[in-house]
């Protein structure tokens, strides 16, 4: 009775299998796995998730730099020491890629500082830098993205502090402020360049003083100029008597030398020219000759 039983499960088997399209075959594997045959359906679905799964990986791939920033490296929290350029690049999926900028920024600060006497003075500076793109990889495996805040800041406030209290308060309000602000710079952009960071310039922007002090510059300032403004109006008039006795001794000279010249036949001899001159005159009416002082002519013209 057994016997019978599989005989008939093994030819309906078989009558299966002859009826049955033959399947594609495919095998995941050795290792004892059964082979998996898949229909047309089936291949489809499984070259759409192969699809899949690659545009995935091509995205996670897939990093993009924005213009004035460089990307640096990072595997598992660890620095790699590689930067990225702008633009779109293709990297390991299983590295992160952290952005920093390298275009100019700008730190403001406001500080009350001492001067070289130790009064209090109130100084509004600003500092305009950016990130070495060399360094960047550097710059943020030892100080982080935060660099600004944890190191161009505070050198910031030392160097204003170190800088203004060289200098007195009137000073720092007067002429000195352009030499404070290149000695700042000076400074900073030897101790900022180790770190990664370049200076570009630096701006004192406003110097605020005590009131009192402030009034009493200013006071000594208007009466400074008010000095140097007598001064050219007292220069101005002795070069003017200067020019005056010049003018007056220059015709003094003259008269002196025309009146040496000047003889008794001169004088008749131009008053008989001038006589002659009047009598040819088409505006003379009366000509009377024989002045005996002087030999000039009278003229009487009739109304």
């Amino acid at each position: 009775m057994k016997k019978v039983v599989r005989l008939c499960c093994s030819s309906t088997r078989r009558k299966t299998e002859e009826e049955m399209p033959n399947p594609t075959r495919f095998e995941l594997g050795g290792g004892g796995l059964p082979p998996i045959n898949l229909s047309g359906a089936g291949k489809r679905i499984l070259q759409l998730g192969i699809l899949v799964v690659l545009l995935i990986v091509l995205m996670a791939s897939t990093t993009s730099i924005p213009t004035g920033n460089v990307g640096v490296l990072t595997l598992f929290g660890r620095v790699t020491g590689e930067t990225l350029a702008e633009g779109i690049h293709l990297v390991n999926p299983l590295k992160s890629v952290q952005k920093l900028s390298i275009q100019t920024q700008a730190v403001k600060e406001s500080a009350s500082v001492p001067s070289n006497e130790g009064l209090m003075l109130a100084l509004d500076t600003s500092l305009l830098f950016h990130l070495d793109k060399s360094k960047a990889a550097e710059v943020y495996q030892l100080v982080g993205a935060d660099y600004a805040d944890k190191i161009v800041e505070p050198m910031l406030r030392s160097e204003i502090r170190a800088s203004t209290s060289a200098h007195t308060a009137n000073a720092l309000y007067t002429n000195a402020r352009e030499l404070v602000q290149q000695q700042i710079q000076d400074s900073l952009t030897k101790q900022l360049a180790p770190h990664g960071v370049i200076v570009e310039n630096v701006l004192l922007r406003d110097v605020q003083l005590p009131a009192m002090l402030k009034g009493s510059i200013e006071a000594k300032q208007q009466a400074e100029q008010d000095a140097l403004r007598m001064n050219f109006i007292l220069q101005k008039e002795k070069q003017e008597a200067e020019r005056k006795r010049i003018e007056a001794q220059g015709i003094a000279d003259f008269q002196k030398i025309v009146a040496t010249g000047i003889s008794a036949q001169l004088l008749e001899w131009k008053g008989i020219e001038a006589t002659e001159k009047l009598a040819t005159s088409a505006n003379a009416k009366v000509v009377v000759i024989g002045n005996p002082k002087n030999g000039l002519p009278l003229v009487l013209e009739p109304k």
